[in-house]
Parts: C-alpha cells; structure tokens; sequence
C-alpha cells in the first residue's frame, strides 16, 4: 500500500543538505553560539525580506508574542483580542502576562479573524488585537488596523503560517504594530529544532525586546527589569538564512499544488474546499490545505486505510 504522510521535512530539501553542513561546521569552527554574526545577518535579511525595519530573533513564536505583550506594557486587567481558531498557545501566552484573551469567532469563509467581530468585542479593557494568518492566508488588515487606530490598541500579527504571505502588495508582518513569527520545523519557513522572532518597524519596541529577551540588559548591565531567556542561536539562524534563500520558490510549489487540490476536489460530495479572498495584491502561501466535511472523522478514517495521512486543524 502506498502511504502518503501528512508531512515529511526532509522533502524539497536535499539540495540544501551540503550547504546547511557547511554552515553548521562554520558555527562550531567560529566558538560564538549566542548573539554572534550569524544571528545578527539573519535578522537584518528578514527583516529586509518583512518589510520591517527590526528583526529580533528569539526561541519561539510563543516568546516573541510574549515579548511584544511585555514590550508594550499589556497585562493584568487587560484584555487581548484573540482568534478563536488557533493553536491554543497562542491563548496561553495572553495568560502568560497575567492579562485575558477574548476569543473572536473567525470569517467562515477563511477561517481567520472576523473584522466585525473584533469590533462587537471590543471593550474599554481592549489593549491589542492579534491576527494570526491562518493556513497561509492573510487577514484582512485594513479594517482591522482603522478599528485599531479608531480605539487606540495595537495590532500584533502572528505571521508563524504565512511567512512570505502578502496583503494589498505588502509583505504580512509589515501591517500592525509588531509581528510574531515561529520558526517550528513544519513551517513554511522552518528552523532545524524550534526558533521564533518579532518583527516591527517601533524603534522602541525594538530595543525593549533585545533587552527582554537577555536576561533585561542594556548594554553590558543585566536585570534593569525583569527579563527572560529568549535568544535565536547561531546554529538556528545559519540555518534559516539558507532556507530564507529559498522561500519564495517553495511557497510557489505550495501554489501550484493547492491549485490542483482545488481542481480535483471540486466535485467531491461534502468537501468544502478552503476559500481564497482575492484583497488587491494579496498572495496566499498555503502553509496548510484544510477542507471541511460533515462526516470528518469518518472521512479521516477512509483515508487512513488506503494510506494517506490527514490530521485536524484545529
């Protein structure tokens, strides 16, 4: 029986193999495995590619929408916009703050955070709305960022599945405030073990950050507030500087396939295919392909027994 996996790493990447070596040998040759040249070319290329003007790499996705909270002073008492559909670290990092994370219902048509629900949720206690870019599709940032502006919150995106996604001819990430990206290995694009960064054009979140993330130094000073360990190693971002290379041409095969998902499924009985909302400049990056069915577990199970591996999101 042929069996097809829901997802495999090491496919597409062969070629890459010789020259992640290399840059693995060049990380363990120079004895800088924190804070070193590696770390500081990869934040200044993905930035460049973000359209931002900061990149900070940090350990996770999960530490970056943490530092952006602690960055802009938002905890007890407050509230935190947050899309219903999502991973649920997403949730648990609001808490990490001490502040509560409002669930927003998504669109139904893509999943992603509903404009008009933000506003109905909305309250004097709303300090930040974060929209998260699901499956690779972008958010709809243009209401959301006049809603933003009219209420005086910050808009955090979390681009973690849509790395190279753009919005109205722009990059995601460059939209709101600040943005929070997770390297995991499965991601569009991913480090080699876990890795994150924020991404953000406020010079003084920025410098925040960096003290956050080492422990709340300035300088060689340490603990001039309350910080963590948060810091994107050498080995990590000499990897994801060679996959950044790479992206664009990867995220086009995840185009091309989806079209054909979109073809061979458009007459299958109960599948809802995912709906792509064409905004002016927009481009989907098709991090996931997710269909709906009304008998999803037993459509699971079908597939299953011919081989092909599906999961649930979410």
């Amino acid at each position: 029986m042929i069996k097809i996996p829901f997802m495999d790493v090491r496919q597409g990447q062969e070629d890459l193999r010789g020259p992640i070596a290399a840059a693995v040998a060049r990380v363990m040759a120079s004895g800088v495995y924190i804070l070193g040249p590696e770390l500081d070319g990869f934040e200044r290329e993905f930035a460049s590619y973000s359209g931002a003007q900061h990149c900070i790499g940090v350990s996770s996705g999960y530490d970056a929408l943490y530092l952006i909270l602690r960055g802009y002073n938002i905890g007890p008492g407050d509230e935190v916009l947050v899309p219903a559909h999502c991973f649920i670290s997403l949730w648990f990092t609001v808490s990490a703050v001490g502040a509560v994370p409002v669930p927003v219902e998504p669109d139904p048509r893509t999943l992603n955070i509903a404009p008009k629900v933000v506003a109905e949720k909305s309250t004097s206690r709303t300090k930040a709305i974060v929209a998260l870019h699901i499956y690779g599709q972008p958010a709809d940032m243009t209401p959301l960022m006049d809603l933003a502006k009219a209420k005086g919150v910050k808009v955090i995106e979390d681009l973690s599945q849509a790395h190279g996604a753009y919005y109205r001819g722009r990059r995601v990430g460059s939209w709101g405030d600040a943005a929070a990206v997770d390297f995991y290995p499965t991601l569009n694009l991913g480090a080699a073990g876990d890795g994150g960064a924020v991404v953000t054009s406020d010079n003084a979140l920025a410098e925040r950050i960096r003290s956050l993330r080492n422990f709340g130094a300035k300088g060689k000073v340490f603990g001039m507030e309350i910080g963590i360990t948060s810091r994107l190693g050498e080995l990590q971002a000499a990897v994801l500087r060679i996959k950044l290379q790479h992206l664009d041409v990867w995220n086009d095969i995840r185009r091309k396939q989806a079209v054909v998902y979109q073809t061979a499924l458009e007459k299958a009985p109960g599948v809802i295919r995912p709906e792509v909302l064409n905004f002016e400049g927009a481009d989907h990056v098709w991090h996931r392909y997710v269909i709906r069915h009304a008998q999803r577990d037993a459509l699971a199970r079908a597939l299953h027994t011919v081989g092909i591996q599906t999961m649930v999101h979410y």
